[in-house]
């Protein structure tokens, strides 16, 4: 599997949308003087366009917001724009689970109701009767 979009728990989570917050999906999103639209929000279920992996979204970057070296590490013929929503996602493949750091451009929604078997899932969202998840409330402090 080519990891050109991937990250397995390197990268920075970002603080703008934390976990919890509730994002609407379509809500706005803003770092400095950049304003974007994420398509995607909290507890949604998404995969892949590419590779096959899919996951729940738990967390949201308005941009790319991870290290230049794993930039840099993808191949420059593929490399995603990096002004672009990014999201955090509890994901997994046919043989493990992990965490990904994926560009908008490359996820599409899934609605195939398949059922996830990622441990986090469970600590941070609570299944609604239709197969939606919503973040838990946690006490911070």
């Amino acid at each position: 599997m080519d990891r050109s979009d991937i990250s397995t728990g390197r990268g920075v989570r970002g603080a703008q949308i934390p976990l919890g917050a509730g994002i609407a999906w379509g809500r706005a999103l803003t770092s400095g003087s950049i304003s974007r639209v994420a398509k995607f929000g909290i507890g949604q279920v998404v995969r892949h366009r590419v590779y096959p992996f899919r996951g729940v979204v738990f967390d949201v970057d308005p941009v790319f917001c991870n290290t230049e070296e794993w930039w840099e590490a993808i191949p420059e013929d593929i490399r995603p724009n990096k002004d672009q929503p990014y999201y955090h996602l509890y994901a997994e493949n046919a043989e493990s689970e992990y965490v990904a750091y994926v560009s908008e451009q490359n996820l599409l929604a899934d609605d195939t109701g398949e059922p996830l078997r990622h441990p986090q899932i469970e600590e941070a969202f609570i299944e609604a009767a239709d197969g939606r998840f919503m973040a838990r409330h946690h006490a911070v402090n």
